[in-house]
């Protein structure tokens, strides 16, 4: 795999290192070890799948606080989206600045968010679908939210004009840390 960190420390852009031959291809997805060698967690305890009917669907800004703060690694295996983290980790330099990484079932790029960040997606077509591997299980005392449109964080969406958005993920307060 190719790990290339992003300008927040911690979170990697993860790509395949392909095999190629007459058939296609082979690439390993996921190695503990690998993982390990560049300091992230290594722990998997669930893995979800998220399929999108609708171009423009928008989830997050979610996270998880401690006790049960999560790493995930999300991939999209299916169409392609706009996906976004926020760095939330007060001590961090990084701290309330965001990223966005396309992911795609073309680019078979997987983005590694580590514990501490808010995390969402927007889809960029119909019938999308994500896969998550993350570090913890779902503990819903522990489930917190920013909103996607913040000003705190300027995220620049693809579509901020008409996203398909939950009333949970309408709602999530102003950020105030």
């Amino acid at each position: 795999m190719i790990f290339t960190e992003s300008e927040l420390p911690g979170a990697f852009v993860v790509d395949l290192e392909r095999r190629e031959d007459d058939r296609g291809f082979f690439a390993r997805a996921w190695c503990a070890n690998e993982f390990s060698d560049h300091g992230l967690n290594t722990r998997l305890v669930q893995a979800n799948l998220s399929f999108n009917d609708r171009e423009g669907t928008l989830r997050g800004m979610h996270f998880q606080g401690e006790p049960a703060a999560e790493a995930k690694l999300i991939r999209c295996t299916r169409g392609s989206i706009f996906d976004a983290i926020v760095d939330l980790r007060a001590d961090s330099p990084t701290f309330k600045r965001w990223i966005g990484v396309e992911l795609s079932a073309d680019n078979r790029r997987a983005l590694y968010v580590p514990e501490g960040f808010a995390h969402g997606y927007q889809t960029l077509e119909p019938e999308t679908e994500t896969f998550y591997l993350v570090s913890e299980y779902y503990t819903p005392e522990a489930e917190g939210g920013v909103r996607w449109d913040d000003p705190a964080f300027g995220i620049e969406w693809p579509n901020p004009d008409s996203p398909l958005l939950s009333d949970k993920d309408r709602s999530w307060p102003d950020f105030t840390g």
